[in-house]
C-alpha cells in the first residue's frame, strides 16, 4: 500500500530544497519562450515576483508548480518533482502498452524519449506528426 498523500507532502515539508534543477529549468522555459520571469507569472495568474522568489532558492508551493506548468505546457508532475513535492496521480500519464506497436514506432518513441529537454520532445513528436499527415495524405 503506498503512503497517504498527506504524510508525503509533510515529509517533502521537512525535507531540503535545493532550487538549482527548478530555476534550470524555468529559465530554460523563459529563454525558449522569450518572456520575462515576471511577465511568465503574471501570465500564470501569479504574483509578479513568483518567479524572482524562486531564483533566489525559494521553494514554490505545490499550487505554484501547478499553475507555472499549466502556463509553460508541461507536466505539472516535472515541476512538482523538481521542488520536491510528491507528485500526483491525477497527472500521470497513462501509456499505451509498447507491446501492440510494431518494433520501428517502438524504437521512434523510445529515441524520443531519451530527449531531455521535453520542449524539444514536443518539437520533435510535432514534427512527426506533420510528416505522418503528409504521408498518409499523399
Amino acid at each position: 500500500m503506498t503512503e497517504p498523500f498527506g504524510k508525503r507532502r509533510l515529509k517533502a515539508v521537512k525535507e531540503p530544497y535545493d532550487a538549482e534543477a527548478f530555476v534550470t529549468r524555468i529559465k530554460s522555459l523563459l529563454e525558449q519562450r522569450n518572456e520575462t520571469g515576471r511577465g511568465a507569472a503574471l501570465k500564470a495568474s501569479l504574483d509578479h515576483q513568483t518567479i524572482y522568489r524562486v531564483f533566489t532558492g525559494q521553494r514554490p508551493s505545490m499550487v505554484t508548480c501547478i499553475l507555472l506548468a499549466n502556463h509553460f505546457e508541461v507536466n505539472p508532475n516535472e515541476f512538482l518533482e523538481l521542488a520536491s513535492w510528491p507528485t500526483l496521480k491525477v497527472f500521470e500519464i497513462e501509456t499505451k502498452s509498447a507491446e501492440h506497436l510494431p518494433p520501428e514506432a517502438v524504437d521512434v518513441a523510445l529515441d524520443i524519449a531519451k530527449i531531455p529537454d521535453s520542449g524539444t520532445r514536443k518539437q520533435v513528436a510535432e514534427a512527426i506528426r506533420i510528416l505522418l499527415k503528409q504521408y498518409i495524405l499523399d
